[in-house]
């Protein structure tokens, strides 16, 4: 039967790579540390546990359509007006419903160079053009972003902290570049890793969607509350966006166990501090570490690291991801994103961040 048979993609469909998740498997290894997907070595709240087990004894009834429990506990929680949140099914889902809402054929969705794979794959999908601008040493650049925007410019997407090199853009860098973009382009903040942050010049993006009517902010719940398996995200935006992506998202996008587990967790300051600490603790080793074998480590405000490994040496990305497996530490590649020689490190318990910085110690000396 020829292709044509058959039902077709819309075209640009199958030009679109699919995103890769990090891997979770090595092959032989009896014990396996995961730490590829930037996923928190505490786990999530007692508290949202405890929330999980009451609401499933209700799983045959619809969840409220509104999350609007959920919604209350985070404008609790940041001192918001739930009117002005929308949750959804991971923030993912929401950076495909902001390009489903904003783009067309014909329109550009712009992103810095080593930006999340995903709003490349969102533009795509909404049948727009990718647009990416180069950055400034493993950092977003707002003087590349604002001279790669065209009239066909529609939207902005800024990862901060950005994922895969954990830099940041400081406030007034996020503010100069709000302020240089068209009233009618609109301006996604990506804080995922935002709780993370523990800089003075660093602002998630609350105030600037405040005070602005092309400036949106989205959130997980996925990394610090420790609930990527539920898939909880939210977004912080203008009535007028709240409005236009609620007409597309999904009528009950948020399951309820979700929006039970997040409410806990968002309540639990304690369990927070607690993620807090650990990461600056060993965030602050792991660098000092692995920048004592010789390797260059982007600093990074987020729950990862970027680690390069030498462009002219013998020993390669490639080869310490094979050597870590072997040993049960799986790391991600991150080619896809423009740096073929480096890994991306999740900051992960002490048994396993002391046992990355061992192997690689044998590796690089072998």
């Amino acid at each position: 039967m020829s292709p044509l048979d058959r039902p077709q993609p819309k075209p640009g469909i199958l030009d679109i790579a699919p995103y890769v998740p990090g891997r979770e498997d090595a092959p032989g290894v009896a014990k396996v540390w995961k730490l590829s997907s930037n996923e928190t070595p505490l786990g999530p709240s007692p508290a949202a546990l405890e929330a999980i087990r009451a609401a499933s004894r209700h799983v045959e009834l619809y969840p409220d359509g509104s999350a609007a429990k959920l919604r209350e506990a985070i404008a609790e929680a940041h001192g918001l007006n739930p009117a002005n949140i929308l949750c959804a099914n991971g923030s993912d889902e929401l950076l495909g419903l902001l390009a489903q809402t904003y783009l067309k054929p014909g329109d550009e969705g712009l992103f810095s160079e080593h930006g999340f794979l995903v709003y490349r794959i969102q533009i795509l999908a909404a049948g727009a053009t990718p647009v990416a601008a180069k950055e400034t040493d493993e950092r977003a650049d707002v003087d590349a972003l604002l001279a790669a925007v065209t009239e066909r410019t529609k939207i902005v997407y800024l990862a901060n902290p950005n994922n895969p090199t954990g830099t940041y853009l400081p406030v007034d860098e996020v503010r100069r570049l709000r302020a240089g973009l068209p009233k009618h382009v609109l301006l996604v903040l990506d804080a995922a890793y935002a709780e993370y942050v523990r800089r003075n010049d660093y602002e998630a993006g609350i105030e600037l969607v405040s005070s602005s009517d092309n400036v949106v902010m989205t959130r997980t719940f996925s990394k610090i509350h420790g609930l990527a398996g539920l898939r909880i995200g939210w977004m912080y935006a203008p009535a007028h966006v709240i409005d236009a992506v609620n007409r597309v998202r999904g009528p009950f996008n948020v399951n309820a166990l979700a929006i039970e587990a997040g409410a806990a967790a968002i309540r639990d300051k304690a369990h927070v501090e607690q993620a807090i600490a650990h990461n600056e603790t060993w965030r602050t080793w792991l660098t000092e570490e692995l920048t004592g074998l010789g390797l260059r480590v982007t600093p990074s405000v987020g729950n990862f690291l970027l680690v390069h490994f030498a462009e002219n040496g013998s020993k390669t990305a490639a080869e310490a991801d094979a050597f870590l497996t072997a040993r049960g530490f799986v790391l991600r590649r991150v080619t896809a994103y423009g740096f073929p020689n480096a890994l991306r490190m999740t900051v992960g318990p002490e048994e396993a961040n002391r046992g990355v910085v061992s192997a690689l110690t044998e590796f690089l000396n072998g």
